[in-house]
């Protein structure tokens, strides 16, 4: 791997300061375009509706139209960002989608500390949700498809936006990204609260010194506030943020299942309110057209939870080295055999033999 490092100095003081104010930013699967929440008519007529509030990026990838995802495997990259947070003489105003067509990306103004990696097999009968760690240290690209040095993967959005993050993604995985989505932090608030909570499990009580919470062992039913913080857990883990993403996606899970019961997705008024806490906060490629959206949730009609698999890429190890600090290592060989199983189609075969990367039951995540 190359190691090679660009100038650090101020740029990497100015990035610990943006960590220590914005802890983890979780990006929650966009579940009612790639999951089967369809309640007859009421859902296209919502999404339909809906669709004129979401940014567009234009990735550059050509499409044949409407039906050019029918009966084709899809990798979709999902990027979890804030509203932004503009340094001098940047707009505050402009949003995600706005700033990828300025004439200059605004270097510093977002952060990416979640990527995943959705991956729907042709026949649609499962769905692979890969996390990939945010100190992942990889060869970073820019929006033009550029080699620039080796760095934490989450710098790629901040220095090249949602293109570089694309493909950024691509060189590391050697997946074609046939679709690009970004939801922000108030996307996660708000669809939380539209299904009226997500249960969870703590196996035992715990003190988050960061937050200053203690998370009492029990069962508990979370929203908002309190679910965002539930997810930036990373003090008082194990793990860190190795744990922490294990947390993400078991509330996606958890999240999934609500959404999924009979009483939220058949209900006009909570499914309006889903739509619209996930349209108004997200960001997708210019050439993921609604009618392809609607078209996919309708093909996954026969997921459910048991059928996503959720997994991290598989790691190494973790070190200090200068200027970027503590970084985490992938395992190379092991991550080369997931993503050729996922462009393969042989993901079973790879579990089988890789039980332990899945991840595991809700009574054992803290």
């Amino acid at each position: 791997m190359d190691t090679s490092t660009s100038p650090a100095g101020s740029r990497a003081a100015n990035r610990s300061s943006f960590r220590s104010r914005h802890p983890l930013l979780i990006w929650i699967l966009p579940l009612s375009i790639i999951l089967p929440l369809v309640a007859g008519g009421a859902y296209l007529w919502n999404l339909n509706a809906h669709m004129s509030s979401v940014g567009r990026i234009d990735t550059g990838n050509a499409y044949d139209g409407p039906d050019a995802d029918d009966g084709k495997p899809l990798n979709i990259l999902l990027i979890g960002s804030d509203k932004g947070e503009p340094q001098e003489g940047q707009s505050k105003k402009t949003t995600v989608a706005q700033d990828t067509k300025a004439d200059t990306w605004p270097v510093g103004k977002y952060r990416s500390d979640t990527l995943m990696v959705i991956h729907v097999p042709a026949d649609r009968s499962q769905v692979f949700v890969v996390s990939i760690p945010r100190d992942s240290f990889v060869p970073i690209f820019d929006a033009e498809g550029n080699e620039t040095h080796s760095e934490k993967i989450n710098s790629a959005f901040s220095d090249h936006g949602p293109l570089g993050t694309l493909k950024t993604v691509e060189n590391l995985t050697g997946l074609k990204m046939n679709h690009l989505a970004i939801i922000d932090w108030d996307g996660f608030k708000d669809l939380s609260t539209a299904v009226g909570g997500v249960p969870v499990t703590i196996p035992k009580t715990f003190y988050d010194p960061k937050q200053k919470i203690t998370w009492e062992a029990g069962d508990h039913v979370l929203e908002g506030k309190e679910a965002l913080a539930y997810v930036r857990t990373r003090y008082g883990l194990i793990g860190g943020d190795f744990d922490r993403i294990k947390r993400q996606q078991n509330f996606m899970r958890s999240l999934m299942g609500k959404m999924l019961n009979s009483d939220v997705s058949s209900n006009p008024v909570k499914l309006n309110k889903m739509v619209k806490a996930l349209t108004r906060n997200l960001t997708v490629d210019e050439g993921w057209s609604t009618t392809s959206i609607a078209k996919l949730g309708l093909s996954l009609k026969g997921i459910k939870t048991d059928n996503v698999v959720f997994m991290t890429a598989p790691v190494a190890g973790t070190e200090t080295i200068p200027v970027w600090g503590s970084i985490v290592r992938l395992d190379e060989v092991k991550s080369a055999e997931l993503f050729a199983a996922l462009k393969d189609g042989t993901m079973e075969e790879f579990l089988a033999d890789h039980p332990d990367l899945a991840l595991s039951d809700e009574e054992t995540i803290r």
